[in-house]
């Protein structure tokens, strides 16, 4: 027996990514959320605290390497141990899981996380806050 299962077609199903590699390639993709939320006109403290409970919800993914298989549950014990503070916690996990998801099934998304997800926003260039602009 081997470590990969078969495909419905009888040929061999690619195993999902791990986690802490897709987790470690989105810290870097939070750069240009960042680009983007220092250049808004708007009070942008909402933005930074989702950010920041984001940024540690992946460092501790990619810290902990949990496996594909139980990663699901691996988030559910963070959102559980958050206490009283589980829904902006829960917000996070949710997204986390469904970008490792993505990444784990669209075969574009993975190319532009191993590239750094490169953006014109990560640059920090001033902008005066409008679209089109």
């Amino acid at each position: 027996m081997t470590a990969q299962s078969m495909s419905a077609g009888g040929e061999p199903a690619a195993l999902p990514p791990r986690p802490a590699e897709i987790c470690a390639e989105l810290l870097a993709a939070l750069e240009a959320s960042e680009g983007r939320r220092r250049r808004r006109v708007r009070d942008t403290t909402p933005d930074a605290i989702g950010l920041g409970l984001k940024r540690a919800l992946l460092e501790d993914v990619v810290r902990a390497d949990p496996d594909p298989s139980t990663f699901d549950v691996w988030l559910a014990e963070r959102c559980l141990s958050a206490g009283v503070a589980d829904g902006p916690v829960r917000a996070m996990a949710m997204s986390i899981w469904d970008e490792w998801q993505l990444a784990a099934s669209a075969a574009e998304f993975r190319a532009w996380l191993a590239r750094g997800a490169p953006s014109d926003d990560r640059d920090g260039s001033p902008r005066d806050g409008r679209r089109g602009s």
